[in-house]
């Protein structure tokens, strides 16, 4: 379905009690939860929360859901401090952020929920990129490519890394996640500008980095709207967004060393597109006695209302069995302990 932007609203007034993740799956309803549940982090993951909290709607009229999407890295910050129940994640949490959290006494839970894929793109009029190799990728956007004016300037450097480097010569104008975003972290990661970085004599710290000279967005709209009207625009945003602007965005294709693979959901289901992730919730343990509605809020999360439904109504992949089988394993495991 490719019927205009993802919705990101901030907040929901959600109620609802469905069946346990820790059931087979099924899907009847119950009642009676109240309260507020608080939730922040990946705007990437929050179509998913929302609608999940949209399903939720039908049966509490007195739990109220607050759905924020500043970033996974953000939301981390405000997790880890005690602020908020549960944290949408576009990547794992990092070790500095998990030791934040044992040190603010935040005891959490990590539950995979969906699979997506980063998705490179440019104005559809650049019909002359349809391919990048992970090369490609660093030499156009990362560090080295300061004061790159044109697509041709890193020719050079991707032919270097073993890239194609037979880019056109257009402006290189790049909109894409910040810091803040974990789309930004994973895209680093996937496409490893660490190891090509490195391999140029950088520090690891300073080879998995963008460019200074990109533009930053929090908002995955914004992305998408830098791509038009602009012939040398690039960026990349998560599957659905791009999915979703349908021809407003030429869809470029990542080539990991097996050929050129676009993204969608078989590609990302599979794996073999290049970019393909995990997505993820953290819910706070710690908040789990306090809040009864948290829990049956994740409870219903995990039914195939939420991990079927929602994310398939959001426009990402679903898990497999075995892998919603796992996910609900976990939850039931670490509320039991």
């Amino acid at each position: 379905m490719k019927a205009g932007l993802l919705r990101t609203g901030v907040a929901i007034a959600a109620m609802g009690l469905l069946a346990s993740a820790c059931s087979a799956g099924s899907d009847s309803a119950g009642g009676g939860a109240s309260g507020t549940i608080t939730i922040s982090g990946s705007s990437t993951v929050q179509p998913i929360t929302n609608l999940a909290a949209e399903l939720f709607n039908g049966s509490n009229p007195d739990v109220s859901i607050s759905v924020d999407g500043p970033g996974t890295s953000d939301g981390f910050v405000l997790f880890c401090s005690g602020e908020t129940d549960i944290n949408d994640a576009s990547r794992q949490i990092a070790p500095e952020e998990a030791a934040a959290c044992k040190k603010n006494g935040v005891d959490l839970v990590e539950l995979e929920i969906a699979l997506d894929g980063i998705t490179v793109m440019t104005d559809p009029s650049n019909t002359a990129v349809n391919c990048l190799t992970k090369a490609d990728l660093y030499a156009l956007m990362g560090p080295q490519s300061q004061g790159f004016a044109n697509w041709s300037d890193a020719n050079s450097l991707a032919r270097t890394l073993g890239g194609a480097g037979n880019f056109p010569d257009l402006p290189l104008q790049i909109t894409a996640p910040g810091e803040e975003s974990g789309t930004y972290g994973a895209f680093l990661d996937l496409a490893g500008f660490e190891d090509l970085g490195v391999s140029q004599g950088l520090p690891a710290d300073e080879a998995k980095t963008m460019s200074p000279d990109y533009q930053a967005s929090p908002n995955d709209n914004v992305i998408i709207q830098a791509m038009e009207g602009s012939p040398g625009a690039l960026g990349y945003v998560g599957f659905a967004y791009a999915d979703q602007a349908g021809e407003q965005v030429h869809e470029i294709g990542i080539d990991g060393g097996s050929g050129c693979v676009l993204p969608s959901q078989e590609t990302i289901a599979d794996g073999s597109y290049p970019l393909s992730r995990s997505l993820y919730i953290y819910v706070s343990k710690t908040k789990l006695a306090d809040s009864p509605a948290l829990g049956d809020f994740v409870d219903f999360y995990l039914t195939d209302e939420g991990l079927k439904t929602a994310v398939s109504e959001a426009d990402y992949i679903q898990l497999s069995e075995d892998r919603i089988d796992a996910t609900r394993s976990v939850w039931k495991e670490q509320v039991a302990a």
